[in-house]
């Protein structure tokens, strides 16, 4: 970094945060509505600076807004800051303290963390404490500028206190929404393959686990499908990784379209899938194992305008008495051996009558 980049001010850095800049938007609306509620209300009271004071601020939360519909996030924060701050300073020291504008101030606390790097929002947070601090200073030194009735304060005040907590409300279950979403996201791509959506291999295990315990208690039979792309390094080899990466996405959304919504499947590794499917004996996962096999026999597989050989061997075991999860899947993967041996693009089944090596 050189000595000119050191001395350029720090700018704010936003958040890039659809969610937020979409309520932005809607606080917009509501903040203009109730700007115009005030034009009225202020008339009414006899305090004309402030009704009219109402109209520029409704022309500042449309410009606002139109910014935020055009990404200027920037010019819409510099307005929607400028808007609240004099609008609340300038209703503060003309009809007094016990008015409540200074509540609107405290509304930019959980905006700021929301919508800047924590770095930006420290100091965004100080500056609005100075200048809380030296508004509620000057009230304390002066009275207010053009007081209202006592009836009319205090129906001033109601309005703001109700309106800043209907406010606050809206942003902590907006806050709320955003953490459940990112905790859902979080636990999705900790239990999905990126590439083609399936479960990884590390939430298969867990799955596969549970469904091993209920075996042990219930004794329901499960069925394991070990599947495997034949012939997938030719594939990569002769068009291509990207278009072994479509392999890879068709073939698992075709192995998914013809499993059951109890079936667990993921992506074992590499061109392997793992399937296991619960309350299913060897010759039922016999069954499932082959109508994936023709299904991926019956597609058209073209990719960039070129044929593509696509068909997949499949070995079967089941959970046994006594098994641990590997016991099946090393059953499972003998059978698909014997696939390769046998010409490939076939089903083996392999049971605990068989001898592994």
């Amino acid at each position: 970094m050189n000595s000119s980049d050191k001395s350029k001010p720090l700018a704010p850095v936003f958040v890039r945060r659809p969610q937020f800049w979409r309520v932005a938007k809607r606080c917009c609306q509501i903040a203009g509505t109730v700007d115009v509620a005030f034009f009225f209300l202020f008339h009414a009271f006899g305090s004309p600076i402030l009704a009219w004071v109402n109209v520029i601020s409704v022309s500042m939360y449309v410009l606002a807004y139109q910014a935020l519909a055009r990404r200027r996030n920037r010019l819409a924060i510099a307005l929607i800051w400028t808007e609240v701050i004099v609008h609340a300073a300038l209703g503060t020291l003309l009809i007094g303290w016990d008015s409540g504008f200074h509540y609107y101030l405290l509304m930019f606390i959980p905006a700021l963390f929301l919508s800047m790097q924590l770095r930006a929002a420290l100091v965004s947070l100080v500056s609005l404490w100075a200048f809380y601090v030296v508004l509620d200073a000057v009230m304390w030194a002066i009275e207010p500028l053009q007081p209202i009735s006592r009836s009319a304060l205090l129906a001033v005040h109601l309005f703001n206190l109700s309106v800043v907590f209907a406010m606050f409300s809206y942003l902590s279950f907006f806050y709320l929404k955003i953490v459940n979403s990112a905790q859902r996201k979080l636990r999705q791509m900790a239990a999905t393959d990126p590439l083609t959506g399936l479960f990884n291999r590390r939430h298969m295990i867990d799955s596969a686990e549970r469904e091993l315990a209920r075996f042990e208690r219930n004794r329901h039979p499960i069925g394991v499908l070990l599947l495997d792309i034949d012939h997938f390094k030719t594939i990569n080899d002769s068009h291509g990784h990207d278009v072994g990466d479509k392999v890879l996405v068709e073939v698992a959304n075709s192995i998914n379209s013809q499993l059951r919504t109890q079936d667990l499947i993921a992506r074992w590794g590499g061109e392997e899938f793992l399937a296991v499917l619960p309350d299913t004996d060897l010759e039922q996962a016999r069954a499932i194992a082959e109508r994936v096999r023709q299904a991926l026999m019956q597609q058209s597989w073209c990719f960039d305008g070129k044929p593509v050989a696509v068909t997949i061997s499949v070995g079967i075991s089941e959970f046994e008495e006594g098994d641990e999860l590997k016991s099946p899947i090393k059953r499972a993967d003998k059978a698909l051996y014997r696939c390769k041996d046998n010409g490939r693009n076939r089903v083996e089944v392999c049971s605990g009558f068989d001898k592994i090596a």
